[in-house]
């Protein structure tokens, strides 16, 4: 089978369901679809049916409302379709409207932030109709999937997806207020679009599983760098491997039955590193989307013998993963108001989306900075691998200059900074220049026609980020449509609103090196947040300014977001205890029993050439370098076994959170350093474990 007769297989598209509803039910579902409302209870009985019909022809016996609570993962309940035998004892399959359009599962068993007590456990899923259902084949059988929102009793979000179709709303709204100032009368709603592109490295399975911190934190909590990493730059969209290119085949034949448009493959910077990327996809369905990617991608990997690391750090010394979204906003009628045309300096529309932009960022910077906060994002930002933990904009030389000549209050832009490129080689034909340069060291980056905002987390979902960029530029739409709407002379207002929040907000663009040392002081001297990590990004959830935000916009109640807060901090401490108690648990029962395994040995080995007269000084100054080491270790891993106890008993969670940032992680650094060191001095046969050149070359 070709392409054409695999993608969207596996799902229930609107062309299917065309095919198989009658007219009149399937207009009722695309004008809801489109444009909010109910379904008729006549109406998701029969589609209930369809799909169910649908799914059995594909092999399934169950479904499932696919859900994504607060756990960082998907979640499924398996229903079957088999109803109570009838009096001639033959069972039927069924699903009917009511279990499509809501089911039931324990509200209290999934992360709250107190939400929902133990003693209350009633919660409900709800099918988004915008995001299509379908069926996974698996090792259980073959499931229908229908995408759900997942809320508390009392209507609470308990999920990802709820605050992201509330934020796509509100973006949508405000939006339309803005398009309709230029005289668009006739689109209905803006849509966010979102392509995120996916990093992941991958390790041979039967290596991974004699490597206990990779089972249970996802990451080598120990390991000393290989004698060779990235520095040749020779794996960066090198040849790919046999064994990953049948992997990445694979991959993308399961992704394109869901109907996910896997387009680009390559190999990333690190070593084993790898990165897979979509086609744009409105947000609510590339996060769902995404979801099942990496769901995916740990399934295919399996069949190969393969495991997909998709932590941000799964190695220390080289590249980490991240997840970089690309996000725009267009109607219903195709345009893309981060479009800025072939003559920006004349498109009064796209200078005033530019302008609101550079104030939701600037004014939210922390916000969104939290947004791509996660536990193991805090082993990545900042280095010299990904973005900074400050955020700025990149806009490029054109749009930079377009800002800077508003800014001064030129009567005549210009943004002429294309032109072609020559190559000198008579064979090759002469390029036409893009308007700027890209910026690989930026976290919001413009690239066209959409920004990329790259500090998102490679396993991390998405939802949350696009949540609170849909969020902010709602805001910065509908104090723009406020301050605009009703102008006499709305050109000259326009341009003076412009140019005013330009000014205001010019301390957001940074075209630079934004790993560099100085923009880190220039960034303090423009009064820019420079949040280091997830502990410190949590607090901005429960900020004056970031409730009257989602509040305003109904995105979040402040209970939400206290809630948010509260599962962060537990998620973070939960997280760093695991891999406190991991590397307790692997410094004492294997890299200390081995090193002192090697001490023994060379002591051995010192006292039989001394004993026969020749020189043992090379194995005694060993033995001695070896010893201390370990003496280091021994105490290091008394220290690490007491700081963590101490810091797991506290009742407090923020408190907990905190001390596991600020004296559980110090004192497992201070654990591993002297036992990647002795990783280095012994014969590899005596090493308990595969080391980094086992993991990252041997796949």
């Amino acid at each position: 089978m070709g392409i054409p007769e695999i993608f969207g297989s596996n799902v229930f598209s609107l062309a299917v369901m065309k095919e198989r509803l009658p007219k009149n039910v399937y207009t009722e579902f695309v004008d809801v679809q489109e444009n909010g409302g109910m379904l008729s209870s006549a109406t998701a009985d029969t589609i209930a049916e369809a799909m169910k019909n649908w799914a059995v022809e594909k092999g399934a016996t169950h479904y499932t409302h696919w859900f994504q609570p607060m756990t960082g993962a998907t979640a499924e309940k398996h229903d079957s379709f088999l109803t109570v035998p009838n009096e001639m004892g033959y069972t039927l399959l069924q699903l009917s409207g009511k279990k499509l359009i809501m089911g039931e599962p324990d509200a209290s068993s999934f992360p709250s932030g107190g939400l929902r007590a133990t003693s209350y456990a009633r919660g409900y899923t709800a099918w988004d109709i915008t995001s299509p259902a379908f069926v996974k084949e698996q090792s259980c059988g073959t499931i229908l999937c229908i995408p759900t929102v997942f809320v508390s009793f009392t209507g609470e979000a308990l999920d990802a997806k709820t605050p992201l179709l509330r934020s796509m709303q509100a973006v949508s709204k405000e939006a339309i207020r803005l398009v309709r100032l230029f005289g668009n009368t006739t689109a209905k709603k803006v849509a966010a679009y979102v392509g995120p592109e996916q990093e992941y490295f991958l390790v041979d399975r039967s290596k991974y599983l004699q490597r206990r911190d990779l089972i249970y934190a996802n990451r080598t909590l120990f390991g000393a760098p290989a004698p060779k990493g990235q520095e040749l730059d020779d794996h960066y969209f090198g040849a790919i491997r046999e064994r990953v290119g049948a992997f990445m085949a694979d991959l993308n034949v399961e992704l394109w039955k869901y109907g996910i448009t896997a387009t680009t493959q390559h190999n990333e910077v690190a070593p084993a590193q790898h990165e897979l990327a979509p086609i744009f996809a409105t947000a609510n369905v590339a996060v769902d989307q995404n979801n099942l990617t990496m769901e995916t991608m740990k399934r295919v990997a399996e069949q190969h013998d393969l495991v997909c690391l998709l932590h941000e750090k799964p190695y220390a010394g080289v590249n980490g993963s991240g997840k970089h979204n690309n996000w725009s906003l267009g109607t219903d009628e195709g345009e893309n108001l981060f479009d800025p045309g072939d003559k920006p300096e004349e498109n009064l529309q796209f200078q005033l989306v530019l302008a609101c932009i550079m104030r939701a960022i600037d004014k939210h910077a922390d916000l969104l900075r939290e947004s791509a906060s996660d536990v193991g994002n805090d082993h990545r930002l900042g280095a010299q691998e990904a973005p900074p933990a400050i955020i700025s904009i990149f806009l490029g030389d054109q749009l930079e200059s377009l800002v800077k000549q508003i800014i001064g209050g030129d009567d005549e832009l210009s943004t002429d900074v294309g032109g072609e490129l020559d190559t000198g080689v008579s064979t090759v034909p002469v390029l036409k220049k893009d308007a700027t340069d890209r910026n690989r060291t930026s976290p919001f980056a413009f690239t066209g026609n959409r920004f990329e905002f790259r500090m998102v987390g490679s396993r991390d979902n998405i939802a949350g980020p696009n949540t609170a960029l849909n969020a902010v530029m709602a805001e910065a739409f509908a104090d723009a449509a406020d301050a605009l709407e009703g102008a006499e002379d709305f050109e000259e207002a326009c341009k003076a609103y412009i140019k005013k929040t330009m000014t205001d907000h010019q301390r957001i663009i940074f075209n630079g090196d934004g790993y560099s040392e100085e923009w880190v002081e220039e960034a303090a001297r423009r009064g820019l947040p420079n949040i280091k990590c997830m502990v410190d990004a949590i607090p901005v959830l429960t900020h004056d300014d970031v409730v009257e935000l989602f509040e305003r916009f109904h995105i979040f109640t402040k209970a939400e977001l206290e809630a948010r807060a509260e599962i962060s901090y537990e998620n973070y401490a939960k997280q760093i205890g695991i891999e406190a108690k991991t590397m307790i648990h692997l410094a004492g029962k294997r890299y200390i029993p081995a090193i002192i395994n090697c001490t023994t040995e060379l002591a051995e080995s010192v006292a039989t050439v001394e004993a026969v007269g020749c020189d043992a000084s090379v194995q005694r100054a060993r033995l001695e370098q070896i010893t201390g080491y370990l003496k280091q270790a021994e105490a290091a891993l008394d220290n690490l076994t007491k700081i963590y106890q101490e810091t797991d008993a506290l009742e407090c969670i923020a408190c907990m959170a905190k001390d596991y940032r600020y004296k559980v992680i110090p004192a497992m650094d201070a654990l591993r350093a002297p036992i990647d060191a002795v990783e280095l001095m012994v014969n590899k046969d005596s090493w308990p474990v595969p080391t980094y050149g086992d993991l990252m070359f041997e796949v």
